[in-house]
């Protein structure tokens, strides 16, 4: 998998820019709770699937910034801190939708914490946002296969520490 990113990496046709149809950088968040129990999923608007936080890099190299501003606008939280080392990578296709063909996202994560405080306001992406034991999005058949991997490695990580 890292060397499809690599590859995009270092493709000269902005591959932080939606406009390249072929494929593109995404960044997203997973963002968990002061105690590193809960996970805030958003049930996303366009593909109506509960899914982590995020969105495009629109020209910003700085894909642990794209992904904290994502969490931020998002989800209305103030305080978030973000990560600087990538938590996951994930490629996956977007479907058609309107004028826009169907493309890879080549979706770049990192872990977000919300530390201010955790009442959420659900944006206009949104049809909902929700706290979710990271435990329970584990044990979940109907959860994306990329959450159910990211509560595996943050589980794992979390052991360690």
């Amino acid at each position: 998998m890292v060397d499809l990113f690599e590859a995009l990496l270092d493709d000269p046709e902005a591959p932080f820019e939606r406009a390249r149809l072929a494929g593109h950088f995404t960044a997203s968040s997973w963002l968990v709770d002061r105690s590193g129990t809960r996970t805030l999923l958003t049930h996303h608007r366009k593909l109506g699937r509960w899914l982590q936080l995020g969105g495009h890099a629109d020209g910003d190299m700085d894909l642990a910034r794209v992904a904290l501003r994502e969490a931020t606008e998002e989800s209305g939280l103030e305080g978030l801190v973000g990560e600087a080392k990538i938590f996951d990578l994930d490629r996956h296709w977007i479907p058609e939708r309107g004028a826009v063909p169907g493309h890879w996202h080549y979706d770049v994560r990192y872990v977000v914490r919300a530390e201010a405080g955790e009442e959420f306001v659900v944006s206009e992406e949104s049809l909902d946002l929700a706290w979710r034991e990271v435990a329970q999005v584990l044990e979940d058949p109907e959860a994306d296969p990329s959450l159910r991997r990211m509560a595996e490695k943050w589980v794992a990580r979390s052991a360690r520490q």
